[in-house]
């Protein structure tokens, strides 16, 4: 069973609470006000005070799912999408699910006049819909880039077999890529390929409650970065950027410069440098790009999680991102270590640019996320800041501008004497400028 309370209720879509009162049975409910519609399906009088609510699978199930189930543009609609179902404004957004699994779903189909559900009366498809949980199911999670996932019955391959995890489902149990997972499912109605998972009942093992209860992720107690990155190699700018400005585990990580100072180079080599290493989780975001930089990275040695050129909007890339982000935070909760190379924030709104910066952290009781970003200039907050000189990149040396370039606590990740060596090349630079 599924408890949702008054404030969950009032952050919810107008769209996803029509869909519990049309599973509750309750006449009407398409003219009441938000307020008045939350109260109903509260069991109270308009007004009254807050209380939960339990909700059987089947409000369960239509709950998780019609919350932000968002195809990309051009995709064709995830499993668990009705015939008669509305997407909320956010969920008609752009969003880019994995390649894979594009051409596996079915196509969302446009109820005909008189056909979508009115009050009182029930869609004829709803008659040839099994009710009920009819059997459980086990397997392992692979998220997509829109935020839900496949529960994947035979490992890694896909099959007919394997059951969709809703958007909301991920959220709520936290799940990331590689979970083993098992719960009730539903069958697949009339307008869906895949059947549909009604609740996660264990992860890894253990009770979901108790893998997705405890502190939240942005009230964890954090400390500054102390285990540098080490990326090796006789690559002369990586060198310059290893020892004069390091990061570690949890580092914000901005790489600014004009146009053309050579950003999107060194990130694609700190890419390469990085990638690979056991026990770190990499992710490639790539969004305000040109349509031959998608192209390029495409064929580097990490598959991009999200692909969007700078014909997106603002909107579109703030959210691509965040998701992106969103996922890794998982990752580090469970005491991962997780890394997101961004190019670039320039094409966000500032403030989900900083968001997306503030995200980094280094859990005490927990794992990681680094984020190594490109940007036109640093947004504050920086943990390090590697800044670009362009007459530097020309004259072929590394491109390192060590006057507008910094880390924090340097002495964490390199010792007290790589601290020291490190102010004495900056205060060099600034005394040549």
């Amino acid at each position: 069973m599924s408890v949702l309370d008054r404030s969950e209720l009032q952050a919810s879509p107008l769209a996803d609470l029509h869909a519990i009162a049309d599973q509750l049975g309750l006449e009407g409910f398409r003219r009441l006000r938000k307020a008045e519609l939350i109260d109903a399906i509260l069991g109270e009088p308009s007004g009254g005070a807050s209380g939960d609510v339990e909700l059987g699978s089947a409000a369960a199930t239509t709950t998780e799912e019609g919350e932000e189930e968002t195809p990309a543009a051009g995709e064709e609609a995830p499993a668990g999408d009705g015939p008669g179902r509305r997407m909320s404004s956010r969920g008609r957004r752009s969003r880019r699910g994995t390649a894979r699994d594009a051409d596996q779903r079915p196509a969302r189909r446009r109820p005909a006049a008189g056909e979508g559900r009115s009050a009182g009366a029930e869609r004829p498809a709803r008659e040839e819909e099994p009710a009920g949980e009819d059997r459980s199911v086990e397997g392992v999670v692979e998220l997509l880039g829109n935020g839900s996932a496949f529960l994947r019955v035979h490992p890694p391959e896909a099959s007919d077999e394997d059951v969709y995890i809703s958007a909301a489902q991920v959220r709520r149990c936290e799940l990331v890529s590689g979970d083993r997972v098992s719960g009730p499912l539903r069958t697949p109605r009339r307008s869906e390929r895949y059947p549909s998972l009604v609740r996660v009942q264990s992860i890894n093992g253990a009770p979901a409650g108790e893998v997705s209860e405890g502190v939240r992720y942005e009230e964890r107690p954090v400390s500054y970065p102390s285990e540098r990155l080490v990326l090796g190699g006789a690559d002369a700018t990586l060198q310059a950027i290893e020892w004069l400005t390091p990061f570690g585990c949890g580092s914000r990580v901005v790489i600014a410069g004009p146009a053309r100072a050579g950003k999107t180079e060194i990130l694609r080599r700190l890419l390469d440098a990085l990638c690979g290493r056991e026990g770190l989780e990499v992710t490639l975001v790539l969004c305000g790009v040109r349509p031959e930089e998608l192209a390029e990275w495409g064929e580097g040695p990490v598959t991009p999680a999200v692909a969007l050129s700078f014909a997106a909007s603002a909107d579109a890339q703030s959210q691509a991102v965040e998701r992106a982000v969103e996922t890794a935070t998982r990752t580090a909760a469970r005491g991962g270590d997780a890394l997101v190379l961004i190019d670039t924030l320039d094409g966000l709104h500032p403030h989900a640019a900083r968001k997306v910066l503030a995200a980094a952290r280094n859990l005490r009781d927990g794992g990681s996320l680094t984020i190594l970003a490109t940007a036109t200039r640093p947004f504050g907050g920086e943990s390090t800041v590697i800044a670009l000189d362009p007459a530097l990149a020309g004259a072929g040396g590394p491109p390192l501008d060590l006057a507008a370039s910094g880390t924090l606590r340097a002495e964490l990740l390199v010792g007290e004497e790589g601290a020291a060596a490190i102010a004495k090349a900056r205060a060099s630079a600034l005394a040549q400028g």
